[in-house]
């Protein structure tokens, strides 16, 4: 009995939750139909209600998507010239390098022109000039100091010829083949070359030391006249050599000279001019024996 009641009063809960359920939406489709009775019979009715929804609801929720999308556009605009820039200044980096290239390459042909005009020049001045030509290469490891040319036999050079650049004394030729030339260089221990002070009658012996430098030895010793600075160039004693090339300057005075740079350093040359021998006729008498016949 006591689990039948109880049944039956849940049952009953039930009807009448099921009932006002049914009244409220009875009542609610009641004032539905209502309202859009109203709102088709006097449209102006709701035009206060409608506007206070858009003011309190549409608005705020149209502005936030507004702010969102322009956000959004902002931020992939943002990114979108971050890359840009960066492709660009990539780019321009590449330009900048090239151009820089080019510039040396164009201050490297400036060189070289001014180079080339130097030695026409010394060519043109010069009416012993027998040929121009390019240094192919030179020792620098040992106390022996060669340099090659591109010129030889075929050319006219021949051993014994002096070898200048622009600046000054190089070296003489040492020996030849058709196409190409070896150089004794000033600065070769077995070099030896009379020289003098280019504004004084002061005269030594330029030697070679196989290091790159020259050591000056004064022929007449007492007070040694030479300074740093001093400019040394050819005597013309020998026959070798036409007077007044330059050879040195000193960098250092010692008891019985000085210690000299030369001018015409061969690690910077490109291009010499052979010439002649200045007095070969001198050369070839003091080559002969002393009991050989004089020519008539």
């Amino acid at each position: 009995m006591a689990s039948t009641s109880r049944r039956s009063s849940y049952s009953r809960r039930a009807q009448y939750g099921t009932f006002t359920g049914y009244v409220v939406a009875g009542i609610g489709a009641l004032i539905g139909a209502v309202l859009l009775g109203l709102s088709l019979w006097q449209p102006g009715s709701f035009s206060g209600p409608r506007n206070v929804a858009s003011d309190l609801i549409v608005q705020p929720v149209g502005e936030a998507s507004a702010t969102a999308r322009t956000s959004g556009q902002s931020l992939f605009d943002a990114i979108s010239g971050y890359l840009e820039a960066g492709g660009q200044n990539a780019h321009l980096k590449k330009e900048v390098e090239l151009a820089r290239i080019r510039l040396a390459e164009a201050e490297a042909v400036s060189q070289e022109n001014a180079r080339l005009k130097e030695l026409l020049s010394l060519t043109e001045a010069s009416d012993r000039s027998v040929t121009v030509t390019r240094m192919i290469g030179s020792t620098s490891s040992s106390s022996r100091r060669f340099a090659y040319i591109g010129a030889g036999s075929s050319d006219g050079v021949q051993p014994g010829m002096p070898v200048r650049s622009a600046r000054g004394v190089v070296g003489r030729v040492l020996e030849v083949s058709p196409g190409t030339a070896r150089i004794l260089l000033l600065t070769d221990s077995q070099s030896i070359l009379p020289v003098r002070l280019a504004d004084e009658d002061v005269v030594a012996f330029a030697e070679g030391r196989g290091d790159g430098l020259l050591q000056i030895r004064l022929i007449n010793l007492g007070v040694n006249p030479l300074e740093e600075g001093d400019m040394l160039v050819t005597s013309g004693s020998g026959g070798y050599y036409e007077p007044g090339i330059a050879v040195a300057i000193v960098t250092e005075v010692t008891d019985d000279g000085a210690v000299a740079r030369i001018v015409s350093d061969p690690a910077a040359t490109n291009f010499v001019t052979v010439e002649s021998i200045w007095l070969p006729e001198t050369i070839e008498s003091a080559e002969q024996p002393a009991d050989a016949p004089l020519e008539p």
